[in-house]
């Protein structure tokens, strides 16, 4: 992790073997983003999940991308419970396309919330949630792609159409979902929030 990551111009502050060791280093350092097993010891449980949860309770908004082996629901509503952004939650096997793994870790970097793909299902699978029904088709597919952290550019890009009608189905979604703006909310955060049926 660490060759690769410094392959691709990060600096490496720190690399740690443990939960404590982990709540440590991110309140000494305070990185620009860290990467975080869910599993670390010396539990070997949800170790890692929970440091990163308590350096982001004493450092609201510090950005974190976590990685794990399998999708577990609850870690996810876990990570995304503040709605601040710069989150991540990744399956570890897209660790091994080196572009999208670099590009989530640049987005979460920057405050971004990326979900893979295959959380994002099973979170939608058992949460039909009303307010989503008010949506389009078109809609829906603009709201996934923003659940996985993608920009109003690579929505764009992936379902082929323009920047502007991004937005303006990005402006009929936060209307639908009923989200105002606010200096103190992340108008694109509480609608994957709604979309996931956490809100």
């Amino acid at each position: 992790m660490t060759h690769l990551l410094t392959a691709h111009g990060f600096d490496v502050v720190a690399a740690v073997a443990s939960g404590p060791e982990l709540v440590a280093a991110l309140r000494e350092h305070r990185p620009e983003v860290s990467i975080v097993d869910v599993r670390m010891p010396p539990t070997n449980t949800d170790e890692g999940l929970q440091a990163a949860l308590a350096a982001r309770r004493e450092v609201p908004g510090l950005p974190v991308l976590v990685l794990s082996q399998h999708v577990e629901q609850l870690y996810a509503r876990e990570l995304l419970a503040d709605g601040t952004g710069a989150i991540g939650y990744l399956l570890k096997d897209r660790v091994f396309n080196a572009e999208q793994f670099i590009d989530a870790v640049r987005r979460v970097a920057a405050g971004g919330t990326v979900m893979d793909p295959e959380v994002i299902a099973k979170l939608v699978a058992g949460n039909a949630s009303d307010p989503l029904t008010a949506l389009t088709p078109r809609e829906r597919e603009v709201l996934a792609l923003m659940a996985e952290g993608c920009s109003n550019a690579a929505i764009a890009s992936r379902l082929h159409f323009s920047e502007g009608a991004v937005g303006k189905h990005t402006a009929n979604i936060f209307a639908k979902l009923d989200i105002t703006a606010s200096d103190d909310t992340n108008r694109r955060v509480l609608a994957v929030l709604t979309y996931l049926g956490m809100s």
